[in-house]
Order: C-alpha cells, then structure tokens, then sequence
C-alpha cells in the first residue's frame, strides 16, 4: 500500500478525486475500482507495483498501429478498473484483487526489467494495459517519471476515464495513448459501463495535444453499432485531426453479455462511415484481408501489411509515402530520436 494522490476528506468520509466517480469513502471502503481504499482516514492505493500480468507484445497488440510499428513493447497490469463494463474483454483483472498479484515491484524493478531487455533500441519502453493503468496511478506516475528520464517510451491503454488535474500531470510522460471510447452515446456509458462519455472525450482532446493518440471501439451488435453513432464518433475524431487512428474491433461474448459476435458487415459498414472523416480506419479482432494494413490516403500506395499482430513496412520512407512522397502520421524510431 501507498498513499494515495487526489483526495480530500469530507466530513467523516474521504472523497477519491483521481476519476469522475468521486467515490466517498469511509474507513475500510474501496472505491468502485476496487482498489483505493481508506485506511486511518487517509486514501492509499492498495496496488501500487502489484503486478498481475507482464509479456513483451508487439505493440500492434495495444493495437497501435502508427506509433513504432512492429516494435516490441514490455507490457504490465495490474487489478482493478473504474468502470463497471458488462462485456469487459479483461475481467479477471478488472474485477481482480491486487492480494491475488503474484508479484509486487517497485519503479526500479522496472527500469531494470527493460535493461535486461537490451535497452530502448531493443524494447523502446513500456505499455501500462490489461486492467485500466489509470487507477494504478501512483505507480504509474512514478515508473513513467523514471523511465522517461532513463529515455524509455510510456505507453497508456486506457478507458480515459480521469479527472483533468491528474491527467495534466502525467501527460508530460507519457508518449502514446490508445483510449477506449466505448461509445459515441451517454445512454450506452451509463446502461453498460456505469460511467459517462464525458471525461473520456476530454483525455482524447487532452491526450492529442500532448503525445500520439489512437482511438480503439469495440464495436457491440444492436448496442453501440448504429450508423449514427459511428458518424458522430468519426466526426468528432476528424475535426480533432482527420490523421487520427480509429481502431473498430469485433466484440465475442465476454463476462456479463452475451450477445453473438459483430458480423463482418457491421465492421465494413462502420469503417466506410468513418473514412469519410478519417484516413485511417482499421478492424481488429477478425481475420479480413487488408483489414490492418495502412495504405497511402493519396496514392493507395501499401504502407505497412500486418498479418496478426506481425507489421512488415514496405512502402514508407520515413515518414512519407515512398511512391508519392505524401506525409504519413506515424512515429518511427529513427525519426523521433533524430
């Protein structure tokens, strides 16, 4: 356990103030993200460094699909998740206990986890996933500090679901983000997430003012699927920049719902709304020809042929289109650390 950051007390409760939810919290309690619990009238976060799941990923998997494509990512999590998803794909570990985490380490375990790597030029850094990173704040805070110093990449995979103060203070560490909007609709963020849209909109203008940003959704038969909602979430991305990577992933019943898989179409349909607004649309989670591939918006040129989670760069020359000389938003390492 350490203490917590972002609470104040009220009255006879502590009040958490890292997320939207602003649980208020009485001796012994946890919030909902089951781990930030009061203890002698004070907040702590009850897994910091616990470490429930940790693999060296191609970072395809996160999915980021323009940020040092077909580089390996050192990959941690932990337990614990502030919202409440009845289709949650990792509910193990959302819903988890950070006492069931086999191992606890410290930031500078972590640093040395990635040396014995090889360094940045063989695991440029490390991806915080699988649960929700942001309500493993502290930890995250403190090995993000320490590994951006050291010249390592931090990575979220998140929900988004922040207040704006705390995720000020991390941004400056953090180099890449793919956020999960679950959905373009409040109704959906209350009815199956227990959470609002909100917040979540705020971290991706945030995010895309700060570091590389990617947007993934799980796309949900008959919940989330309407043309509607994909224009409005396309537009939304496109007025940020019509270069922002949107991910469209094929939902499988998982935990609480258990509604049939995404049929092909939908996930067509959706990615043809959203390339009126955006240049690059991928399908994860399905087996489709092309489906992940980036092509050249100006050209069709092939840029990057994925097969799984393995990338293969065939047509760029650095940042540009070797075809047609076209600027491709995309991070490679011998650009960024020019």
């Amino acid at each position: 356990m350490q203490k917590a950051r972002f609470y104040q007390k009220k009255d006879d409760r502590v009040e958490c103030l890292l997320c939207p939810r602003g649980c208020l919290l009485e001796e012994g309690q946890a919030g909902t993200c089951g781990v930030r619990e009061v203890k002698d009238d004070e907040l702590y976060s009850t897994n910091y460094g616990a470490l429930a799941a940790v693999n060296r990923d191609p970072i395809e998997k996160k999915p980021l699909y323009h940020y040092y494509p077909g580089q390996l990512i050192l990959s941690l999590g932990t337990f614990g998740c502030n919202l409440l998803c009845s289709f949650c794909q990792n509910w193990t570990l959302a819903r988890g206990r950070p006492e069931q985490a086999p191992k606890v380490v410290s930031p500078s375990d972590v640093l040395d986890m990635l040396k014995k790597e090889g360094g940045p030029d063989s695991v440029p850094g490390v991806a915080y996933t699988y649960n929700e990173p942001l309500i493993w704040y502290e930890f995250v805070y403190d090995t993000a500090r320490l590994l951006h110093k050291h010249g390592y990449k931090n990575i979220l995979v998140t929900n988004g679901y922040i207040n704006q103060e705390p995720l000020e203070e991390l941004l400056p560490y953090i180099d890449a983000m793919n956020v999960d909007v679950k959905s373009f609709n409040d109704t959906f963020y209350g009815e199956y997430c227990r959470g609002e849209r909100g917040p979540v909109i705020e971290t991706v203008e945030a995010g895309v003012k700060a570091c590389h940003v990617e947007v993934t959704c799980l796309l949900i038969p008959t919940v989330n699927d309407s043309p509607a909602d994909q224009e409005n979430l396309a537009r939304w991305l496109g007025d940020l920049s019509p270069d922002l990577v949107l991910h469209y992933s094929r939902y499988f019943p998982q935990y609480k719902l258990d509604k049939p898989p995404t049929p092909v179409e939908v996930l067509e349909k959706s990615r043809e709304i959203a390339r009126r607004y955006l240049r690059y649309v991928f399908l994860g989670n399905i087996d489709l020809p092309g489906a992940s591939d980036t092509i050249c918006p100006h050209c069709g040129n092939l840029l990057i042929s994925r097969s799984g989670f393995r990338a293969q760069l065939t047509g760029l020359d650095g940042n540009h289109c070797n075809n047609c000389g076209n600027w491709i938003n995309i991070v490679l390492p011998e650009n960024e650390n020019k």
